[in-house]
């Protein structure tokens, strides 16, 4: 068993603009999170972010959309960690992923940011990387053969074909949560790993 997640992380850029793009597939996880457990986001200027929040285990929960743009995602993880003493090993942050093909959902604990700007400022302003991550695969516009920077290529709408594929890994990824929440990482690696019913 593992320390109980008391804080998710989606990443992702705010406003209307940057809504569909691949860098937002921790938001719409995020707001799939909320669905679930019946809770609403609301703007939390002291946390720089949207803040939902439920029950689990007789403690609150916190699911946090930071409003400070992917680059200062550290910011708001540091600001409402800090004021309710979350440690970093019961954080999970949830994310785009460039090394994982569109549909593939991996957990992970610590270990590098490999150049996620995001994953990059909560380990400089946490001091460490010993969190808990759920990786979302987007694709590389290497892998599938699109002539894209990577900047451009995260800052824009997948494909149709695509964006299916990601919806059904955040499908997964919506049934293995309630499992990592309640500390059981090998039955939410097994449900992650489940194919399409």
């Amino acid at each position: 068993m593992i320390e109980p997640i008391r804080l998710i992380v989606g990443l992702g850029n705010p406003g209307p603009k940057y809504e569909t793009t691949r860098h937002n597939a921790g938001f719409w996880m995020a707001d799939l999170l909320a669905d679930d457990v019946k809770s609403n986001f609301l703007l939390e200027n002291n946390f720089f972010g949207e803040v939902a929040k439920f029950r689990q285990g007789g403690e609150n929960v916190f699911i946090l959309k930071p409003a400070t743009f992917m680059n200062l995602s550290g910011k708001a993880v540091q600001a409402l960690s800090h004021f309710y003493k979350i440690p970093l090993e019961s954080i999970l942050v949830i994310h785009d992923e460039l090394d994982l093909m569109p549909g593939q959902i991996k957990l992970k604990k610590g270990g590098g940011h490999a150049g996620h700007n995001g994953l990059r400022d909560i380990h400089s302003k946490m001091g460490g990387s010993n969190y808990w991550r759920l990786r979302i695969g987007i694709g590389h516009p290497r892998t599938l053969n699109l002539q894209q920077g990577v900047a451009d290529f995260v800052l824009h709408m997948p494909s149709k074909d695509d964006h299916e594929l990601i919806v059904d890994g955040l499908y997964r990824a919506r049934h293995a949560i309630p499992a990592l929440l309640a500390g059981d990482k090998d039955k939410a690696n097994r449900l992650l790993a489940e194919p399409k019913a």
